[in-house]
């Protein structure tokens, strides 16, 4: 008769499906974003080309924090939509703003306030988390982002 329930030690292994076009975002550059997912979660990822992820890990929690990472990152962002995101950089045409981990958007330096702002960091910080709305979502899946808009 088999245990009730499951082998603390025994790898679980969860397996999803996400848009084909959303791969690369997952991978990263180098291989960048997946290879933080595996270190920080302490899972393996495997990717197929149909889009299915695969998930193992050996204990339930750090299988769930993979899984949302994932479906965080690979979440199909709408025009129009609302996020509260953390500013991770400023340049000098705009800031980049943290939607979730690993997506990222821009508000143009003309997006930041309804009045003409010079420089960037009179209006917004690194690590400021502010309001920002999708007005924008270009070929490549760039997202423009307005913080004027979403006040």
């Amino acid at each position: 008769k088999p245990r009730p329930e499951l082998s603390p030690w025994a790898p679980r292994i969860y397996t999803l499906w996400i848009n084909k076009e959303k791969i690369g975002g997952l991978i990263g550059p180098g291989g960048k974003m997946i290879r933080r997912i595996i270190e920080e979660c302490e899972v393996e990822i495997d990717v197929e080309d149909s889009g299915q992820v695969f998930v193992t890990a050996t204990k339930e929690e750090a299988a769930q924090k993979a899984l949302e990472w994932i479906r965080n990152i690979t979440k199909e962002v709408t025009m129009g939509e609302l996020f509260t995101g953390r500013v991770v950089k400023t340049t000098t045409f705009g800031a980049f703003v943290e939607l979730f981990p690993g997506q990222e958007g821009m508000v143009h330096i003309s997006e930041l306030a309804p009045r003409r702002v010079e420089k960037v960091e009179d209006v917004v910080h690194v690590g400021d988390m502010i309001p920002v709305k999708v007005i924008k979502i270009d070929d490549q899946g760039k997202i423009g982002l307005s913080l004027k808009q979403a006040l």
